[in-house]
């Protein structure tokens, strides 16, 4: 399965957040895209519109196990896709900025 390292992420990259509504709202990366794992094939489509059209989708959730899952289901689908490797988890330990919805300082539920 194709993954990439948080470290390797650049802004502006397109990130798709597939953890649930409560880690959600504890803390995400700025400018995800949220589909929670439990909604990914009925709201397949927000994804679709969304993503660009030639790039990649970097797909997070906690710790990497559900976003993997998903990266499957994406490259199935003809999608680049590729696993953020140790998740949200890691992105927090890189010091990359995890958010409310409101803009204050979240955490990694």
């Amino acid at each position: 399965m194709p993954t990439v390292e948080v470290g390797d992420l650049k802004d502006g990259d397109f990130l798709l957040d597939v953890r649930e509504d409560d880690e959600w709202q504890a803390g995400h990366a700025t400018g995800a895209l949220h589909i929670p794992i439990s909604e990914f094939v009925a709201r397949y489509g927000e994804l679709t519109e969304a993503a660009p059209q030639d790039g990649r989708v970097h797909v997070i959730c906690r710790s990497g196990g559900r976003s993997a899952q998903v990266t499957t289901y994406l490259a199935q689908q003809g999608i680049d896709a590729v696993n953020v490797d140790g998740g949200m988890q890691v992105w927090a330990a890189a010091g990359r900025p995890v958010v409310t919805d409101e803009g204050q300082p979240g955490f990694v539920l």
